[in-house]
């Protein structure tokens, strides 16, 4: 359903947030916490990616929406595990500002279009 006019590059956008999320994760320190922490985030946030892209082909509006909303679940968990990697130590909160602001900016992008499929379906 791309008949919403969705930011062109998202799809782009989402991959590239998932190969940072991916590059943070190797650069982890190698602690029992950090390993833990950094599987959390490695699979909450390259599957935002790949639930857009479903989204992207979704049959219906509904479908559409639905998978949006699984984005944004991954989105909110993301954020989370990245909270704790800098609240825990594992990371200083400057080496993940950058990616926590993407993770927010795709939360509010994920949002808007959400808001705005569900009102030109009613």
């Amino acid at each position: 359903m791309n008949d919403e006019k969705e930011p062109s590059d998202l799809r782009l956008r989402t991959k590239t947030f998932a190969l940072r999320i991916i590059k943070m994760f190797s650069q982890l320190p190698k602690t029992e916490v950090a390993r833990v922490l950094g599987r959390q985030v490695l699979r909450s946030g390259t599957s935002v990616g790949a639930n857009y892209r479903e989204a992207y082909r979704a049959r219906s509006k509904a479908e559409f929406t639905a998978k949006l909303g699984d984005c944004l679940r991954e989105l909110e968990e993301t954020a989370y595990w990245l909270e704790l990697l800098v609240e825990s130590g594992c990371l200083a909160a400057k080496k993940l500002s950058a990616l926590r602001q993407e993770t927010d900016e795709l939360t509010a992008i994920f949002t808007s279009i959400v808001k705005r499929t569900k009102a030109t379906a009613s």
